[in-house]
């Protein structure tokens, strides 16, 4: 038996395990195998239209009927800077040239957009089970709207004071981000990326600090991470990089070979690719440019120079250029159906349970 039901009688999901939202990674195919295992399946909507949104989570309806969370982005936008994107552009100038790319060619600009009017009127149409937010929460009006609509409330902490925050402004449930996490970092109250806490050492202090549930995520890809968190007083798991290699994936053909070939040391947080600080598997322009660098425009803006040499590195087979988003457990991930994993997960999970107590 689990330890903790609190997630599991909140969210009315089979096991505690909620699948991450892995925006540019996954879409409603991933969602309902990672369901059907007894996972919550998580739609990460910051990078996609409000008709993309319903249209997705249609697809998931018609197929499971279990619970979904919706996942958005709540940063603060921030102007493009002309003369900042400029001198990015120019930093990038000798790879342009390599691949035969015009620099002055007009380029679409990068697309994560805030949870908005738009996409809150989408939820209350919907009503999703769950409503995640990531870089803290939207406007308290907002907030008010998406629970009035019977949406539970839950987003990333990275600090305790982050927590306490969110408890304070409403958060049902707190996921405590340890910095072996991937992907971008949910930091809003702070910018100090060297004073991030691992998920050991945030977890048992985020469950000492607030009333609510708190979902352990960062470093967890199997059933000793699952335990480990539960041990440390998590009433669910977050886990994202595990899930990467599983077919309903959409991690094209030569990221998948970079992330089975990564080890524990293959991850770093850079701000080269979004211009906010994100963990991922060190490719070529991380390296050379970062992984922090400060003439990265500020997020998202950093991504928009970045988009044509993503895709004509792409085209050659190569990922010099592309997001690998994934935690310091990637190499622990698993090439198999996400339904299957997600049981192993929790049936090695609840395996140890029953050699500790017993």
């Amino acid at each position: 038996m689990w330890p903790d039901r609190r997630i599991i009688d909140l969210f009315k999901t089979e096991f505690p395990i909620v699948l991450a939202p892995m925006a540019g990674f996954m879409d409603a195919e991933l969602v309902i195998a990672a369901a059907q295992g007894g996972a919550l399946g998580s739609l990460p909507c910051a990078m996609i239209s409000a008709e993309k949104a319903r249209e997705q989570v249609n697809i998931i309806r018609q197929r499971v009927t279990a619970p979904i969370n919706m996942n958005f982005f709540c940063h603060k936008p921030v102007d493009a800077d002309p003369a900042r994107e400029a001198g990015w552009k120019a930093r990038l100038g000798s790879y342009y040239k390599e691949l035969g790319i015009d620099p002055a060619a007009p380029i679409s600009a990068a697309n994560r957009a805030p949870f908005d009017e738009a996409m809150c009127a989408v939820v209350e149409e919907l009503k999703p089970e769950i409503v995640s937010f990531h870089f803290g929460l939207p406007d308290p009006v907002l907030v008010k709207r998406v629970k009035a609509a019977g949406c539970l409330v839950m987003s990333s902490a990275t600090i305790v004071k982050e927590a306490i925050w969110l408890e304070e402004n409403g958060a049902d449930v707190i996921i405590a981000q340890g910095a072996e996490a991937g992907g971008h970092r949910g930091m809003f109250l702070t910018d100090n990326i060297a004073q991030q806490p691992g998920t050991f050492a945030l977890v048992p202090q985020v469950v000492d600090a607030v009333k609510v549930p708190v979902i352990a995520a960062g470093g967890i890809a199997d059933g000793r991470g699952i335990a480990a968190a539960f041990a440390l007083g998590a009433s669910g798991v977050q886990i994202g990089s595990a899930y990467l290699r599983c077919p309903e994936s959409k991690v094209i053909g030569p990221a998948r070979t970079a992330l089975a070939q990564s080890h524990d040391d293959s991850t770093v947080i850079t701000n080269v690719m979004t211009g906010r600080p994100a963990r991922g598997v060190a490719n070529r322009v991380m390296r050379e440019v970062g992984p922090i660098s400060p003439d990265a425009p500020a997020f998202p803006h950093a991504a928009t120079a970045l988009g044509p040499l993503k895709a004509a590195a792409e085209k050659l087979g190569k990922v010099d250029f592309t997001n690998l988003w994934a935690g310091q457990a990637v190499r622990m991930g698993r090439d198999m159906p996400a339904a299957e994993l997600t049981r192993s997960l929790a049936g090695a999970a609840l395996a140890r349970f029953s050699a500790l107590s017993g």
